[in-house]
């Protein structure tokens, strides 16, 4: 909700001020006021149960080096899985060589050398199910053009070279449905050919590579770009979308074919629009480089990753996407800022219940650098997550100016947002970003590292702020264990990797190995953006849905002993649907079942005083489930009453959300000064 430019005085009940007072002020000591006990009681419960975010503490470092030098890590995203189902969380990275390492001390469990002439991994190790046989195998992809596929113990199951140039871009995702994976693989190269599909067994899909025709426009793919899931929100087969080295944007169906673009295009397809910070030359299909900016300014996606993600909780997928904007009168490099761009399925400009992208953000920061030789680039990975718990979706990336960037849906950056981590002096960049609601407040943290200038003996850091760009932690990561500067280029890794309740962090550094920190109090965090590139199989999209934005309520929430309390659970999908969904309601003591249970859809039942309900919840389309309870009548004294409801998403994560009643309380009204 934007709030007026002016401050507003309202009255709200004591009872729910009293959480913003806490949050806003931190834990307050209240006296007491002329009211009955449960108001204070309220009070006392509240103040029990501060939100801090405890300190990182490092758990291992140095995961995969040898005695007296690391390997350099590069932006591989480590990842995390139990490989052979015994319950041991095994962690995979490396820069070169693959190292599979145990969760909770870091030893090393096996490695896998890389390919010929020592070729990196640039990017994300994968982890998947790729023939569907129930056990997951390991995809990773080189320079040298190599892409390799091992089984769970690190053995070579096969491996193939599309090209002499660096692969760096790696994803995988069931593209037709049939119930294995398919491989997707892009390239550093110098051509329009840049793009690969394998099949589980490495066979090369029909179709493919591509681009091998006339129906875009298409070169080198220097970073993670690419992005797979279901753009057109149809439900059949996924579309496959890869910027590049140029200006323009390729999406393709399974068969490898362009997709079409929107009608006032003409009859081209995506891969033949091009894509420029004015929609009036866009729309003209050409820019006159010697005259205003408007002609002039244009979008490389040589490093542009996309996203395919519902960003405003519709139901219906759009594809998120950074870029490089240029000036086409000095070429490029220079670039000028990173441009942010919102398409939907048609290529059309995102514009849907007042946020309208037909004219993106401008001028948000121009670069530090663009020379590797004196700090390595920036990649500008969007990261497509609901920061502040409104149901709507913000979008987090890092850039060349030394910022992180957070945007919400109407174009601004809130709060303290963007956040630098360069503030003067030597050149520091950020890495791509996760998320996590840590403490689970509803509110969502950001986490990321950072990296400084080469040949100075300078160190990045483990960064944590909150939803609102506010520093929680910044600690400095390990010093090189070798070379002349250390930081974190991937982007980290969220996991329990141990046998504790608690997350970890897996850190791919520069030059000091995988890095491990523990999460204290985070036993009931929620990730929503957990890795490189959102998940282990890479595909910059949300591979199942997510009910992490249901709520529940209660009305009234100061009933009077013998009155019924009407609690109402609201479903919200924010991925693909969820078919198999089981909501789970205990009353607590003091209440009974009052005779009335209602779903929108689904089956809800009653048993005595619990209520379930089964059903399927598609996205963008809320189930709601209510039921009325009873307070005990002979409840004289003032009692706090808190009703969980526990929430099974069929993908084997359980939620909890509580709605807290006050019996016989009395509710007493304070001023609250809202302000810009």
């Amino acid at each position: 909700m934007n709030l007026p430019a002016r401050r507003t005085l309202f009255p709200l009940p004591l009872f729910i001020t009293l959480g913003l007072i806490l949050a806003l002020f931190g834990r307050l000591t209240v006296a007491p006021l002329a009211t009955d006990g449960a108001s204070q009681a309220v009070m006392a419960e509240a103040q029990a149960s501060p939100n801090a975010i405890a300190a990182p503490v490092l758990k291992w470092s140095h995961g995969g080096c040898y005695s007296s030098w690391c390997e350099t890590g590069w932006y591989s995203s480590p990842a995390v899985a139990d490989l052979n189902g015994d319950g041991q969380m095994v962690v995979l990275g490396g820069g070169y060589t693959l190292f599979a390492l145990d969760g909770q001390t870091g030893a090393k469990i096996w490695q896998a050398d890389p390919p010929a002439g020592g070729a990196r991994m640039w990017p994300g190790v994968v982890v998947a199910d790729l023939n569907g046989n129930g056990h997951p195998e390991i995809v990773t992809a080189h320079g040298g053009g190599y892409l390799r596929v091992l089984d769970r113990h690190g053995a070579l199951l096969w491996q193939r070279r599309p090209a002499t140039n660096e692969l760096r871009g790696l994803a995988v995702h069931d593209l037709d449905g049939d119930g294995t994976l398919e491989i997707v693989v892009t390239g550093a190269v110098y051509s329009r050919v840049n793009t690969w599909v394998y099949e589980h067994d490495g066979t090369l899909r029909d179709g493919w590579p591509q681009l091998n025709n006339d129906s875009g426009y298409a070169f080198g793919v220097f970073n993670d770009n690419a992005a797979i899931g279901d753009l057109d929100s149809d439900g059949a087969g996924l579309e496959l979308v890869v910027p590049s080295d140029v200006h323009y944007i390729n999406a393709y169906k399974p068969d490898g074919a362009q997709i079409p673009a929107h009608a006032m295009y003409g009859d081209k397809g995506w891969g033949r629009v091009g894509v420029w910070e004015s929609l009036e030359i866009e729309l003209r299909g050409w820019g006159n480089c010697s005259t205003t900016r408007a002609e002039r300014y244009r979008t490389n996606f040589a490093h542009g990753a996309a996203v395919i993600a519902d960003v405003n909780g519709d139901g219906v997928n759009e594809l998120v996407v950074t870029g490089n904007v240029y000036d086409c009168a000095l070429g490029h490099p220079p670039g000028q800022y990173n441009g942010l761009y919102i398409f939907n399925a048609d290529r059309s400009r995102f514009n849907v219940g007042g946020f309208d992208w037909r004219t993106p953000p401008v001028d948000t920061g121009a670069p530090l650098s663009e020379d590797y030789n004196v700090i390595e680039n920036n990649q500008p990975n969007p990261v497509v997550a609901d920061l502040d718990g409104d149901g709507i979706m913000e979008i987090i990336y890092s850039s060349y100016d030394g910022k992180v960037h957070a945007f919400w849906l109407d174009k601004t950056e809130r709060y303290n947002w963007p956040y630098a981590v360069h503030t003067g002096g030597p050149l520091r960049f950020a890495s791509e970003p996760v998320i996590a609601d840590l403490n689970n407040n509803g509110k969502a943290e950001v986490i990321f590292t950072s990296w400084p200038q080469k040949g100075l003996n300078l160190t990045g850091k483990l960064h944590i702020l909150d939803y609102q760009g506010n520093v929680l932690h910044e600690i400095d990561l390990p010093p090189a264990l070798s070379g002349n500067w250390n930081g974190g280029l991937a982007a980290p890794t969220l996991a329990n990797i141990d046998d504790d309740p608690d997350l970890e962090l897996v850190v791919m550094t520069a030059r000091s190995g995988l890095v491990a920190y523990d999460l204290p109090g985070t036993a009931d965090a929620r990730i929503l953006w957990g890795t490189g590139r959102g998940n282990y199989q890479r595909t910059g999209s949300f591979l199942q849905g997510s009910l992490d934005l249901s709520s529940k309520s209660a009305v009234p929430v100061t009933p009077a002993p013998g009155e019924t309390v009407t609690f109402t659970v609201v479903l919200r999908n924010n991925g693909p649907e969820l078919p198999s969904v089981a909501l789970t309601d205990t009353l607590p003591a003091g209440l009974t079942y009052g005779g009335y249970a209602w779903a929108s859809a689904g089956n809800v039942q009653v048993d005595g005083d619990t209520i379930t309900w089964t059903g399927a919840v598609a996205p963008g389309v809320p189930v709601t489930v209510r039921f009325t309870a009873l307070v005990d009548a002979a409840m004289v004294t003032p009692q706090v009453k808190v009703n969980r409801v526990y929430i099974d998403d069929g993908h084997g994560r359980v939620l909890t959300r509580e709605a807290m009643i006050v019996v016989g309380g009395t509710a007493v009204y304070l001023p609250v000064v809202a302000r810009p």
